[in-house]
């Protein structure tokens, strides 16, 4: 995605317009764009089912054959896991009871329910493993289970052993006699069973429509439970699960869809307008820091103990604001409904039990502010750290702790920061967080927000299989790194872009041509911002856009240069002037903002600039280029020598007849014939032999980034110039 020089947030429907273009690539896919969530406080549920569109689902599967039972699973599942008031990130399953062959060609009868790491608003009928049903069943007939043997019984049960792990809640599914189960975590029902008196008001709402389950940890003593609620209210079409969510069925994926949409809309009947007394506003100060300043701050003071710039142990940091946020955030009561807990247990793996609250950051009090901070934290920590061990003594198989700093965090006049391992990480973070205020807010004008038990949240915030959702892999060499890379869109500019994403660094490209940048940053997944990198006011306005969404930097890739050409004696001040702009002055403002935030951070960092081999060696007729390139690689050094005190490297690369935006065809024949040869002998006229690519100077950039103990240097990438080499 790529954001323009206007710098206007795009809205919720937007962003949900830009992820659907991507399902548009077959005829199947192109249906779920047609699907959208209800944005807004004010709307209220109603059904999205379409004949029609149900009908296209099934002939568009049934060419790829995939019976009609699946194709309305995946209709219907779409329907529900693209409103985020029901579902959010993964959250949630579904189930379909039909009958499929086995390997010798026998019809059996199976479940198929969604598999972990699938999410129901982009779900594909592999996304639903089928498992043999008869088996599964017949576990409603022991006492306990352990969380391994009910895995392995699902997983030895599966048609295909190559398929996902079934849901955690598959047993649920399968103990229901009903051939269509659906399960969201609706944000009205969480609203009305997290109450101290929530059996009270979900009787009074749901009445005989649904019957409601005590909170049970998910697994087999729930599918017990809720199948025990169920047999004493069959003529019920749905399961409230109270502090957890709801559970709809049918005999047909519209009839269970439609009890999903009913029951809700009943919950939404309850919920009040009036503003909850617990928020009236505290007192918020005049003049404020921004978020884009206080993100960096935040970023880097919860970055973990054994942070290493490359172990993977940055965090990313993103910032949420809207007029529900700020009223929750300001709000008098915040204190004691932010820390009851979690809305739904299985938001506590992104979000920890409770998020950290800080006070408005005034500007006349920012010293005090930071040493605030550094106390809050240091108590949050000790607080997580004693939680962890009043109730790890009690487990059977005691676990290791995990990371004790913040995932969330409360700044009152500001809104909330997300962090997490990564942008895709932070941003679910950011979505539940917001969820949660949503949910706390309907609940506070109801009544009064209450959460579970502090030992039933750690019990689900350390289950392995709740963990297993996160799907934990070793970190690469700059996982949790954010790098910008001004000049961007250009061939130096695209390679360094992938060789810092296939090293899983989080990557930002700036240049001055929108539909070059939009063109490339649609292809290879990053966010762009369009930023002419002369202008000092654009570039701050980038660089509050990325503090804002990433939370900082930790690379910058000083790139952006234009090639000017004229016998120096002869080149006018204005050829020799904008060339100085773009060449050297544009590094030096793009450096200055980025070690600001660095600064910030306290995490150190690493400035990588161009300087092409023409600082060092001047080519004929080349001065205007090659004046203000030597002052830039002169001011990579100032910035080893001004910053290394604070952990910030400075580099460049000295690189030499490379193919891209500067070096045309046109420039590299008439360079050939001015150097009496081909444009290939001139390309490839070096030490080695070989050509120069744009793939060769940006991994030279990868490798500077990586070099923690490399401050100062000038990295030749030239193939052998004996001429440029540095003395």
């Amino acid at each position: 995605m790529v954001f323009h020089v206007e710098f206007a947030s795009i809205s919720p429907l937007e962003w949900v317009g830009q992820i659907q273009a991507i399902f548009v690539l077959t005829k199947t896919l192109s249906l779920y764009a047609k699907i959208k969530p209800h944005e807004g406080k004010e709307a209220k549920m109603k059904s999205l089912w379409s004949k029609r569109e149900a009908e296209e689902f099934i002939n568009a599967y049934a060419d790829k054959g995939v019976m009609a039972d699946l194709a309305l699973r995946v209709y219907s599942s779409r329907l529900l896991g693209s409103n985020p008031k029901l579902v959010l990130h993964g959250g949630g399953n579904v189930s379909v009871k039909t009958k499929m062959p086995d390997v010798y060609g026998n019809l059996e009868d199976v479940i198929c329910v969604k598999g972990s790491g699938w999410d129901m608003a982009d779900i594909e009928p592999d996304g639903l493993p089928a498992v043999r049903l008869k088996p599964i069943r017949a576990i409603a007939n022991l006492e306990k289970l352990d969380d391994e043997d009910m895995v392995n019984v699902q997983r030895r049960n599966l048609l295909d052993s190559k398929a996902p792990n079934p849901s955690v809640e598959t047993l649920l599914h399968a103990f229901l006699p009903h051939k269509y189960v659906d399960h969201t975590h609706a944000n009205s029902v969480l609203a009305l069973t997290d109450q101290p008196n929530g059996y009270a008001i979900c009787s009074e709402v749901f009445g005989e429509k649904a019957a409601l389950v005590p909170y049970i940890m998910p697994g087999f003593l729930l599918s017990k439970k809720a199948l025990e609620v169920y047999q004493l209210n069959k003529d019920c079409g749905g399961l409230i699960l109270m502090k957890h969510g709801i559970f709809t069925f049918g005999e047909t994926a519209e009839e269970s869809y439609e009890r999903m949409i009913e029951l809700i809309t009943l919950a939404e009947s309850k919920e009040k307008d009036r503003p909850a007394r617990s928020f009236q506003s505290v007192e918020i100060p005049k003049s404020l820091l921004p978020a884009s300043w206080v993100a960096p701050l935040l970023r880097g003071k919860c970055t973990p103990s054994n942070f290493s710039q490359t172990g993977g142990e940055r965090l990313i940091c993103t910032f949420r604001t809207n007029e529900s946020i700020l009223q929750y955030v300001n709000g008098k009561g915040l204190e004691r409904y932010s820390q009851s807990g979690p809305v739904t247990p299985d938001h506590v793996i992104r979000t920890k039990p409770k998020p950290l609250i800080m006070p408005a950051p005034e500007v006349e009090s920012l010293n005090q502010w930071c040493s605030l901070l550094d106390d809050s934290l240091k108590k949050y920590k000790a607080a997580y750290s004693d939680y962890f061990r009043r109730h790890n003594v009690d487990l059977k198989n005691p676990k290791l702790a995990l990371d004790p700093m913040p995932r969330v965090v409360l700044v009152r006049g500001l809104g909330l920061f997300a962090l997490g391992n990564s942008s895709q990480a932070a941003q679910i973070t950011a979505d539940i967080a917001e969820s949660t205020i949503n949910v706390i807010s309907a609940s506070e004008r109801i009544g009064e927000y209450t959460s579970l038990d502090e030992a039933e949240i750690f019990q689900m915030e350390y289950w392995s299989l709740e963990q297993a959702k996160l799907g934990k892999q070793s970190p690469l060499p700059m996982s949790g790194n954010v790098v910008v890379i001004t000049g961007g869109a250009g061939s130096i500019g695209a390679a360094t872009a992938k060789a810092f994403m296939d090293n899983n660094a989080e990557v930002v490209l700036l240049d001055i041509d929108p539909e070059r940048l939009s063109l490339l940053c649609d292809k290879i997944g990053v966010t762009g911002l369009t930023c002419n990198v002369t202008d000092r006011s654009q570039v701050e306005e980038v660089f509050t856009t990325i503090c804002s969404k990433f939370g900082g930097i930790d690379v910058l890739v000083s790139n952006a240069g234009s090639a000017s050409q004229g016998k120096i004696g002869e080149v006018s001040d204005e050829v020799l002037r904008k060339s100085f702009e773009i060449n050297f002055f544009s590094h030096q403002t793009v450096a200055q903002a980025a070690v600001a935030i660095m600064s910030r951070q306290g995490t150190g960092g690493a400035l990588l600039f161009n300087a092409s081999k023409q600082a060092v060696n001047p080519g004929e007729n080349f001065g205007p280029y090659g004046l203000p390139k030597a002052a830039t690689l002169f001011l990579s050094r100032q910035y080893a020598v001004d910053y290394g005190s604070e952990q910030i490297r400075s580099n460049a690369i000295n690189a030499d007849r490379v193919r891209s935006g500067l070096m045309t065809e046109a420039m590299i024949a008439e360079r050939a014939v001015a150097r009496g040869t081909t444009p290939e002998d001139y390309m490839s006229g070096n030490l080695l032999g070989e050509e120069v690519t744009a793939s060769d100077v940006a991994n030279a950039f990868v490798n500077l980034a990586l070099s923690m103990k490399t401050t100062g240097a000038v990295l030749t990438v030239d193939g052998g110039n004996i001429a440029a080499a540095l003395r």
